[in-house]
Formats: structure tokens, sequence, C-alpha cells
């Protein structure tokens, strides 16, 4: 029964994003990833620009910049629906608990979190198409196809923790974007040990991503265990009741003490 009813609730998600218009404003940024990536490519330093390279350059903004925000917004942009549209209060009495509700959620942004990857590859390709650049090869364009999916689903496990935190206070998911914003720009900067512990630059390696470097070696294991502590931190906060939850049952609690006496 709790999987048959975890199922309705992820499939009821998937009907509601036909509504959302900020899924557009993620394929929006997916676009301005790979543009703010090309504008870089004009500058006179006597780089020579190919298909690899250009894919190198997306992947760094992409991991860096603008996905963790994105995720975040649209994701914190699902639950929040249910907190400004004031269905929350008639949901949890189904009975579907707020922890399952959001479990949905976040399932339905993991299926986005691929999607989302595989479009802002297709622009990164169309990009090189437009701007001529060599190197567009099948094999290139497949190995991209399966890595930058893959880079964007590792990339939301190590926000989830962010995602959850901030959509249980109902309308602070605008902090959870500028949080994530912040830490995925710290993760420009992790270099040498650092960058195998830090969850964002993490997720390069587990996609074995070279930065444009021959013979760049990871430290798969200690990649994997940092973006695995980040989701597991996500699972246990979201098993976690909201202070909204814990404070509504406290009225009710207060509410259904009689007083003795006179």
């Amino acid at each position: 029964k709790g999987v048959s009813n975890m199922f309705r609730v992820i499939k009821t998600e998937f009907l509601k994003l036909r509504r959302y218009f900020i899924l557009w404003i993620g394929v929006s940024l997916m676009l301005l990833t790979v543009l703010v990536t090309l504008f870089t490519s004009l500058a006179e330093d006597g780089m020579v620009w190919d298909f690899l390279f250009l894919y190198e350059q997306v992947i760094k903004n992409f991991a860096t910049l603008i996905f963790p925000m994105c995720i975040t917004l649209i994701t914190g942009y699902m639950i929040s629906r249910e907190y400004t549209d004031d269905t929350l209060k008639n949901i949890v009495v189904i009975p579907i608990s707020f922890r399952k509700l959001m479990a949905g959620k976040l399932a339905v942004s993991s299926v986005l979190s691929l999607i989302m990857g595989m479009v802002c590859f297709l622009f990164t390709v169309a990009g090189a198409f437009i701007m001529g650049y060599d190197g567009i090869l099948f094999k290139n364009v497949l190995a991209g196809l399966v890595q930058m999916p893959l880079l964007a689903l590792f990339e939301y496990m190590v926000i989830i923790p962010i995602i959850v935190l901030t959509g249980r206070e109902g309308g602070n998911f605008f902090a959870g974007v500028i949080a994530a914003f912040v830490y995925g720009f710290i993760g420009m900067f992790a270099g040498g040990e650092l960058q195998y512990i830090y969850p964002v630059s993490a997720v390069l390696g587990l996609i074995n991503y070279r930065g444009y470097e021959e013979g760049v070696q990871w430290n798969i294991p200690l990649c994997a265990l940092s973006v695995s502590v980040m989701l597991l931190a996500g699972i246990v906060f979201l098993f976690i009741k909201p202070r909204e939850e814990t404070a509504e049952k406290r009225r009710k609690e207060k509410r259904a003490v009689h007083k003795k006496g006179w």
C-alpha cells in the first residue's frame, strides 16, 4: 500500500509539471550555460576552441555556476506550490505524510535533472555547430549524451540537503537558491585533495572530468564517499518532521487539554 501511494504521488507530480512555467526557466538556464561559455570563446587569448574544449568548459560552468541553483529553484518551486496554493493542509489528511509528499517531488526532480543535463548537452552540440567547431564526432557526442545527464544527477544528489532543509520552511526556497549558488560557486576554487572531498567538485570525479588535460587522476572512492554522505544527509533531513507540522501538533495537544477543578 505504501509503495502504491508513493507511485501515485510521483505520477501526480509529473502531471502537475505541465502547469509549471518554472520548467521553461530551467531550460533557459541551460541555454544560458552554453551562451556564457561561448561568450568566453570570443576572448583573444590564443586558445583554439573545438567541440571537446567547448564541452569541457560547459561542464565546468554547468556544475559550479548554473545547475545547483537551477535544480534548487525548480524543486523548491514545486514544494512551495503546496504552501502558496494552500493545498498542503488538505493533502496531509488523505493520508499522505509531508515526508512522502516531499519524497515524491524529490524523485520527480531526479528525473528532471537527467532531462536538464541532456538539454544542456544538446544546446552545447548546437552551439558547436553554429560556431563551426571541429571535433563533433559521433563517439564524442554519444559519450557526452551519457556523461552530462549523469553529472546532473550526481550534482542533484549533493544539493538535496539544501532543497530539503529550505523546502521544509515553506516559502523559503529562494534562500535555498542563493545557498545552492554559493555552494556551487565555491566548487570552482576547490583544488588538490579538496576537490575529492568538496561535493560539488567531487561529482566531476565520478564522471571522470579531465578539464581538458590528459592524465588527470581522480580519487574515485573519496569522490563517491563525498557524494554519498550528502545524499544520506538529505535522506536524514527528510525524515525529520518540519517545524510547521510539529507546531501544529502542539497546538492540537494544547486544545485537547481540559482544565481541572474550577
